[in-house]
């Protein structure tokens, strides 16, 4: 497992922790229930447990979220992000306040169990693949507002960021050409080339679904070409005339039945929505003991 950057540096991931506390607990921060049943006093010590093989991603999530309720908790990490779990293994034991664990119970595990999902799929289309040399990217098709939390997941699940956002680097797609050549009268090699102008300092990325449109864009030298839709004997080709060029990534309709051929063909990378727009979550819950 690569190493794993600490998700707390983005200011997002600790600010949705909060919004999602403040949506279950109200504007009088209360937790009814426990508040009606549990007293203050009693102490508790709770085990999450998995319910189903999975790819974990989001502990330390969950006990951040356990913390924010009552920074007296105590945690033990029983089971590692990125760790391969079995059905009934208890990741994580928290002891401490029955109340405050009560509180921060299903927050805990929203978290964990879309950040596992995510990593569970991730990992089995980075088996699937079967070439550690080629690296298996995410998208932008994550949830809003929960995409540092996504992407994390990924890298959870052996794979690797693609760009965070429109900020980081350029990617011209089938849209911006058609805006570009109606406007400008030119094709895909002087896009390239005004992206370069404007923004030299970030990687140029861009998408072609064709050979003849590869061919154009070459002539500018992208950093990458998005292959889009293509089957393994015309990426074998596109990966050939990019060779010394540029880096090339596979994309459109890979799943997990033909991903490990796509890999076969001498792309740099393969990109796969699937990774967070189809991510089930998983099944974890809290158990009392």
């Amino acid at each position: 497992m690569k190493n794993l950057p600490n998700i707390f540096d983005k200011p997002e991931v600790n600010e949705l922790i909060t919004l999602s506390l403040v949506e279950d607990l109200g504007p009088q921060n209360r937790d009814v229930t426990s508040d009606s049943l549990v007293p203050p006093e009693e102490l508790a010590e709770a085990h999450m447990v998995a319910r189903e093989t999975c790819c974990l991603s989001g502990v330390l999530v969950a006990i951040e979220v356990f913390k924010r309720v009552n920074p007296a908790l105590e945690c033990e990490v029983m089971a590692d992000e990125g760790a391969v779990v079995s059905a009934g293994t208890v990741v994580l034991v928290i002891r401490g306040s029955a109340q405050s664990i009560l509180t921060a119970e299903r927050t805990a595990l929203n978290f964990i169990q879309r950040m596992s999902g995510v990593a569970t799929i991730t990992r089995e289309y980075y088996n699937a693949m079967d070439n550690a040399e080629v690296m298996l990217l995410d998208t932008r098709k994550t949830t809003p507002g929960h995409r540092a939390f996504e992407k994390y997941a990924v890298l959870c699940g052996g794979g690797t960021n693609h760009r965070i956002g429109l900020y980081d680097a350029v990617l011209i797609k089938d849209n911006h050409l058609a805006s570009w050549e109606k406007k400008h009268g030119t094709g895909v090699g002087e896009a390239v080339a005004e992206a370069r102008r404007k923004y030299p300092d970030l990687k140029i990325e861009v998408e072609v679904d064709t050979v003849r449109q590869l061919k154009e864009a070459l002539t500018t030298k992208p950093d990458w070409v998005l292959l889009d839709n293509m089957p393994p004997s015309v990426l074998r080709e596109c990966v050939a005339l990019c060779k010394g060029i540029c880096k090339t990534e596979a994309s459109g309709g890979i799943n997990l039945h033909t991903i490990g051929e796509v890999a076969q063909t001498g792309v740099d990378a393969i990109s796969v929505g699937a990774l967070t727009h189809s991510a089930p979550s998983i099944d974890l819950a809290l158990d009392f003991v």
